[in-house]
C-alpha cells in the first residue's frame, strides 16, 4: 500500500532529497526555511525560501537549519522535515513510513539522537541511520558486501566524508567540515580581499557553479560579478576568471586532498591494492567542482571517477538500503539503538 512506502532521506546542509520506494527521487529542494520571528509561523520551505535569503524584512528570517551536516536548530529542522515528508507522501503521511536517513561518518551520539528524534516526530514510523559514504557507495551501484576495498569521497554541502568500505562497513573513515558551502565562503572572502567587493551567498554559489575551479582549465572562463564596493558603498561590477577561482579555492580543496591522503595512509595494504586497481569514486554536489577529481588524482596517483549522478547518489543509496534492508543490515544503525542513546538522560 502506498501509505506504507519506505523513504530514504538525504538531509544535507545545502539540500534535501527524498527517495520514495518504488518511485525514485520525488523531491529535491534546498534545505532552507523562512518563518516569522514573532510567531514562528512557517512562510516558505525549500526553493521558495531559498529565494528569500538576504531579501527579507526584519520580521522574517530565512535560514538553513542544518550546519556542517548536522542539526543546528532542532525545532526548525523538525518543521522542515515534516513539510518535506508531507510533500513527498501526500495525504498518506498519517500512515507513518519507515525512513532511512544519512549522517556524516563522524557524528556525536547527541547529534545522532537529534536526527532520530526529529525524523520520528516529523512522521516516521521507524527510523534508521546510515553513514553518508556508505549510502553514496550503494547509490553509486558499488557492491559493498564483497571483501574488496572501495574508496568513496562524498563532498556534500557541509561535510566531506572519505571512507574505505569493505564487507558492508567503513574500515577507515574521516569526515571534515569542509565542502560545497565552504567553497562559497572562500569565494566571498576572495572577492572581499582581492577586489574589495561584498557579495551574497547566492552570488558565491553561482560563481562556484559557473567558473569555480580546483585545477587550472585549458580554456579560461570568465564571469561578470556585481557586488557592493566596500569603499564607496555603491554597486560595482568586475570580471572574474576561472584562474582566480583556483587561487580562491586553493585552501579548502587542498584540505580535501589531504584528507584523502590521510585515509589512504591508514588503509590496510590489501584494501589499498584494491583501490589502486579500481580507483576512487567521488559523489556529492561538491564533487562537481571543476578539476577536484584531477587534483586528487594528481595527489594520490590513483584514478578518480566522478559518479554520473553525483548529487543524487546518497539519496538513492538510502532508498536502496531500505528496499534491501536484510542485505544492508550490517551497514545500518537501527532506531532500536535509540534506547542506548537515552541511557543516563
Amino acid at each position: 500500500m502506498f501509505g506504507y512506502n519506505d523513504i530514504g532521506i538525504d538531509l544535507g546542509t545545502s539540500s534535501v532529497l527524498v527517495y520514495v520506494k518504488g518511485k525514485g527521487i520525488l523531491l529535491r529542494e534546498p534545505s532552507v526555511i523562512a518563518f516569522e520571528r514573532d510567531t514562528d509561523k512557517v512562510l516558505a520551505v525549500g526553493e521558495e525560501a531559498r529565494r528569500m535569503i538576504g531579501r527579507t524584512p526584519g520580521n522574517i528570517t530565512a535560514l538553513k537549519p542544518m550546519q556542517d551536516g548536522v542539526i543546528s536548530d532542532y525545532e526548525i529542522t523538525l518543521k522542515m522535515l515534516r513539510y518535506f515528508l508531507r510533500k513527498a507522501m501526500g495525504r498518506t503521511i498519517f500512515r507513518r513510513p519507515r525512513v532511512v536517513i544519512c549522517v556524516p561518518s563522524i557524528v556525536t551520539e547527541v547529534e545522532k539522537r537529534a536526527v532520530l528524534d526529529a525524523t520520528y516526530e516529523a512522521g516516521a514510523r521507524h527510523t534508521y541511520l546510515i553513514e553518508e559514504p556508505i549510502a553514496a557507495a550503494i547509490g553509486a551501484s558499488i557492491d559493498i558486501s564483497q571483501p574488496y576495498g572501495n574508496m568513496v569521497v562524498d563532498v556534500g554541502g557541509g561535510t566531506t566524508d572519505v571512507a574505505v568500505i569493505s564487507l558492508g562497513g567503513a574500515v577507515v573513515a574521516e569526515s571534515i567540515r569542509i565542502a560545497g558551502e565552504t567553497f562559497d565562503d572562500y569565494i566571498a572572502l576572495y572577492m572581499r580581499k582581492k577586489h574589495n567587493i561584498l557579495i551574497g551567498d547566492r552570488t558565491s554559489e553561482i560563481m562556484k557553479i559557473e567558473i569555480g575551479s580546483a585545477y587550472k582549465r585549458d580554456k579560461i572562463k570568465t564571469m561578470l560579478v556585481t557586488g557592493r564596493n566596500l569603499v564607496s558603498g555603491l554597486p560595482k561590477t568586475v570580471e572574474i576568471t576561472s584562474d582566480e577561482m583556483v587561487e580562491a579555492l586553493e585552501e579548502p580543496v587542498q584540505a580535501i586532498a589531504d584528507t584523502v591522503h590521510r585515509v589512504l595512509e591508514r588503509t590496510p595494504p590489501e584494501l589499498a591494492s584494491d583501490i589502486s586497481e579500481k580507483g576512487i569514486i567521488m559523489t556529492g554536489g561538491g564533487a562537481l567542482l571543476y578539476g577536484l577529481d584531477k587534483l586528487i588524482q594528481e595527489r594520490t596517483k590513483i584514478a578518480v571517477y566522478v559518479f554520473e549522478d553525483a548529487m543524487s547518489s546518497v539519496a538513492i543509496g538510502t532508498g536502496r538500503a531500505l528496499e534491501d534492508i536484510d542485505v544492508y543490515s550490517k551497514s545500518i544503525m537501527s532506531e532500536y539503538r535509540r534506547s542506548a542513546l537515552y541511557q543516563g538522560r
